[in-house]
């Protein structure tokens, strides 16, 4: 299983998918008032229904809480993911 990893320079974290040529799951960000506001998600669509997302936004929201930062959610996809885990109600403000 590939880790997530940060890629400031892109503004995204970014998931490697095991055994594609490559490809890579995104959680776009922009830095506002020292947060990460998370603004879109995207996987690959010939990977999608396999958990890459949940995978993804695991990932993120666990580098950001080893950090000690705060998330602000506007993608759709990460707020529907926070809303099945509420145990990252800790770095998730507005």
């Amino acid at each position: 299983m590939s880790k997530v990893v940060d890629n400031p320079a892109q503004k995204r974290f970014e998931l490697p998918i095991d055994g594609s040529d490559g490809e890579i799951a995104a959680a776009y960000y922009r830095v506002e008032d020292g947060g990460l506001v998370l603004v879109h998600t995207e996987v690959p669509y010939q990977f999608s229904g396999e958990g890459l997302g949940s995978q993804l936004a695991r990932g993120v929201f666990d580098e950001v809480r080893a950090r000690g930062g705060k998330v602000i959610l506007r993608c759709s996809f990460m707020g529907s993911f926070y809303a099945r885990h509420p145990e990252y109600s800790d770095i998730v403000s507005g």
